[in-house]
């Protein structure tokens, strides 16, 4: 199951450079949501999806070569087969996730949520089925699991597709395809680029240590361990992952509508939410750390390896919670470019190389991994925080506006008595 469970996830990384990508959606659309410009929501998601499909034909390429490349670097070549199968069938799931992201984007930053749950429900509902036929029915194995991914994407953005052409609550933001959605490419790439190197830093160092555990002592144990708590975390992440979309759309929002107070205010809200969410969460798991190993094995001496990590991980979802939050902040505000550098720092000059020598030097093997991890996110929280705390949230309504109207310039927008900015 490990050996599965570390081939499935080797594909990630392409996955989030597609999100990171998407993410530069939430300050265009989110701001021009707020400062009324509607019709650039349109444009602004055909630009996305133009380019995120661009960016598919490479690394789909790629993918041919997993197995090459993942061999390499020294992983075991077992692995390197189902990881390389795996990939290829999920090519058209690729493509998918593309066209997804930008309409997720595009319904997000106009807060209308309630499709993208119904949609989603729907999917899952599809999903669970179609999977279980692909992979046991037939016996596809992995392949099944892709094929079965593929469908359930593909299916989420017709959905989508379905309720942004028919709603009335998209006749304001819908518009044509011209030649304005080439033009804003550049625009749009402005921002994407930082953004995926904002979310690629994060991501991208979780498959680092994934790979480290690969080359321990003993692979098959440390990397069951290894997935437990990524399991674990990653279920979670989607609580503080859903408050910080939260926060991107009403912080662009306000902001693209020139009230910096109320941003500030938003921001102030979803952190208190995020602090209840986790301690909650870390609570509840720390009350119960005997017993949740053996959800996920029937092995006893790992399930006793996982209790003993239960310290770290509720540390983890600790931190996670305020990631979420303020990740959502950093997209909502434009922030993309600053949150490459803090994460560039946070894991690759201060995490990973602590994971390294924790866990081959000091031998501390998954253990080390993790709490190197976790070193590199509270460092990454703590200059996030410390970013929020010092914005002058005056400056960043009078740059959402400018990027929102360029044809305006910083003169023609000036503060009013109640704190808002108007043209």
């Amino acid at each position: 199951m490990s050996f599965c469970f570390l081939a499935s996830r080797l594909p990630l990384p392409s996955f989030v450079s597609l999100l990171g990508m998407a993410g530069a959606l939430e300050t265009l659309c989110g701001q021009a949501y707020g400062a009324q410009q509607y019709q650039k929501i349109g444009v602004y998601t055909y630009s996305c999806m133009i380019c995120l499909l661009l960016a598919c034909f490479p690394i789909s390429i790629l993918w041919f070569f997993t197995d090459k490349l993942l061999i390499s670097i020294g992983q075991d070549p077992s692995i390197s087969s189902i990881a390389r199968k795996y990939s290829i069938f999920l090519i058209p799931n690729l493509f998918a996730h593309a066209i997804l992201q930008s309409l997720m984007r595009y319904l997000l930053t106009q807060s209308l949520i309630l499709p993208l749950l119904f949609c989603s429900l729907a999917t899952l509902s599809f999903h669970i089925p179609i999977c279980w036929l692909l992979v046991f029915h037939f016996n596809l194995k992995v392949v099944g699991a892709a094929l079965a991914l593929g469908m359930s994407y593909w299916l989420n953005v017709i959905l989508l597709g379905l309720y942004i052409v028919f709603s009335p609550s998209c006749n304001k933001t819908r518009a044509p395809f011209s030649m304005e959605a080439i033009s804003s490419i550049g625009k749009f790439f402005r921002l994407a680029i930082p953004s995926a190197v904002m979310v690629c830093f994060e991501w991208w160092s979780y498959e680092i240590i994934l790979l480290l555990s690969g080359l321990l002592p003993n692979p098959k144990v440390e990397a069951s361990m290894l997935s437990i708590c990524f399991s674990m975390t990653y279920l979670h992440y989607f609580i503080p992952y859903g408050l910080g979309a939260t926060a991107s759309t009403r912080v662009s929002n306000e902001l693209g509508a020139g009230n910096p107070e109320a941003a500030k205010v938003a921001v102030k809200v979803v952190g208190v939410l995020g602090i209840i969410e986790s301690v909650t969460m870390s609570a509840a798991l720390f009350g119960c750390h005997n017993m949740l190993g053996y959800a996920f094995t029937s092995d006893t001496q790992i399930a006793n390896h996982i209790a003993s990590f239960w310290p770290l991980i509720c540390l983890s979802i600790l931190i996670d919670s305020f990631l979420g939050i303020l990740s959502g902040v950093a997209r909502g505000c434009g922030w993309q470019r600053v949150g490459a550098y803090v994460n560039l720092g946070s894991y690759y000059i201060v995490g990973i190389p602590m994971a390294a020598v924790l866990a081959f030097v000091v031998h501390l093997r998954v253990k080390g991994l993790w709490i190197g991890l976790v070193s590199g996110a509270t460092l990454q929280s703590f200059l996030f925080a410390l970013i929020t705390t010092f914005t002058n949230w005056h400056k960043q309504a009078l740059k959402a506006r400018e990027r929102v109207l360029e044809e305006n310039t910083r003169q023609n927008l000036c503060p009013t008595s109640d704190g808002s900015i108007q043209l």
